[in-house]
């Protein structure tokens, strides 16, 4: 028995599972991430001789296959928001990323540092990786399929899928300030202003400038082009969502800027060239599919590293700064930062409670490792594995349950 004949078994079965689990838990308090976690540490526990799923060994395979998925979802999350940007109606949005998520790095940072005992940079690394709701397994509490309607989407799941569009790019300036301290050390002076003009500023002014322009262009090609042949919108090629991912996901990493703030913003752009079109069903239908078969892909590889020892080095002192993240931090900051936000108090509990932790933490760590010499990488990425496994069994668990009484709730308001 070959290696590979194991593997291409499977990547089989994993395929057809992601065609019928998330029809047979839809209404179940279990969500499919659980289910292929369940799995990966089940396949990888076997002796059939698969290759060890180690991603302190294999970094950089470990930031590509994230990063790969990441972006996709921000895609699909970016097409299937049927409301249009507004401050009034993006106001949790921008609560939960100007105010809870700083609060939220700051946080996990001082936790890291003062009770888990990681050194300043390794402790920021944490914070900034921890922080962002994440796209990839949060689409149990997101927004459903692209509609004809701008205002049909309740606040819970508009707020959770537009901050987990958002959030990883802006959590990028925390990750190379880590970065930047790994290098140079803590005092500001050998990298605060480079990082201030550069990470935050030209970075971030890129990835939204370049997004929106080229997401304004293939608009224009999609919908409006005067050739025939061109208006490719009227041929229904759902592939181009990945077209459409990664060349604003490239050009604008090539120039410099923040590629997943880009991709949200290039998917944003697309869908309000022509908001109503039935394409959008069609590019959201295709980035959907293949963000499921990424995500099996990821969860299976997550299982087998947690049976090979990922959350080995863990101590108590970081599985508890772990566990404060996910039951305190998140949910406090939130839920304050959104006083005054669209929605009832009931909602806000909701989108403070819903904020996973997934494939875009684990990203970070990758291309930060890459970059730099973080000391106790090992228990940074056992306190982040352990987070991600807590968070997709919690969250999972809890997801249908709840997102079913806050509809009966709203249902029964009106």
């Amino acid at each position: 028995m070959q290696l590979s004949d194991v593997v291409f078994a499977l990547i089989g079965v994993g395929a057809l599972l992601a065609g019928i689990l998330p029809r047979l838990v839809e209404k179940r308090p279990l969500s499919m991430p659980i289910a292929f976690l369940a799995l990966g540490m089940l396949v990888f526990g076997l002796p059939i001789g698969l290759p060890e799923a180690d991603p302190l060994r294999y970094a950089k395979l470990t930031e590509h296959l994230t990063e790969i998925g990441v972006i996709v979802a921000l895609m699909g999350a970016g097409l299937k928001i049927d409301r249009p940007f507004g401050r009034r109606r993006w106001a949790s949005t921008g609560r939960l990323l100007i105010i809870a998520m700083p609060i939220t790095i700051a946080a996990v940072a001082l936790f890291g540092w003062w009770w888990a005992g990681l050194v300043p940079a390794s402790a920021l690394l944490l914070g900034a990786a921890m922080a962002p709701t994440d796209p990839v397994l949060a689409s149990d509490v997101q927004v459903g399929e692209p509609t004809d309607e701008e205002d049909s989407e309740d606040e819970v799941r508009f707020a959770l899928t537009s901050e987990a569009g958002l959030n990883d790019g802006l959590a990028f300036p925390f990750v190379y300030a880590a970065i930047a301290i790994a290098l140079h050390g803590v005092d500001p002076a050998g990298w605060l202003g480079e990082w201030v003009l550069k990470d935050v500023l030209y970075k971030g002014a890129v990835g939204l400038a370049g997004g929106a322009l080229i997401g304004w262009a293939l608009g224009k090609l999609f919908f409006r082009a005067k050739r025939d042949a061109l208006r490719l919108a009227r041929h229904s090629e759902g592939f181009l969502a990945l077209a459409a991912t990664f060349l604003a996901y490239g050009v604008v990493e090539v120039a410099g800027g923040y590629g997943f703030l880009a991709v949200f913003v290039a998917a944003r752009a697309i869908r309000a060239a022509e908001r109503s079109h039935e394409y959008h069903q069609v590019l959201h239908d295709f980035a959907e599919q293949t963000e499921r078969l990424l995500t099996v892909l990821l969860l299976l590889l997550l299982g087998g590293a947690v049976v090979g020892g990922l959350l080995a080095p863990l101590t108590w002192q970081a599985a508890a700064a772990g566990l404060v993240l996910i039951f305190l931090i998140r949910p406090l900051a939130a839920f304050a930062a959104l006083r005054g936000a669209p929605g009832t108090t009931a909602e806000h509990w909701v989108i403070a409670a819903f904020g996973i932790r997934g494939i875009g933490s684990f990203y970070y760590l990758a291309y930060a490792m890459t970059h730099a010499n973080f000391p106790r990488a090992d228990l940074l990425w056992a306190t982040a594995g352990f987070v991600v496994v807590v968070s997709v069994v919690l969250h999972g668990i809890a997801a249908t349950p709840v997102m079913r009484y806050l509809d009966h709730s709203s249902s029964d308001a009106k």
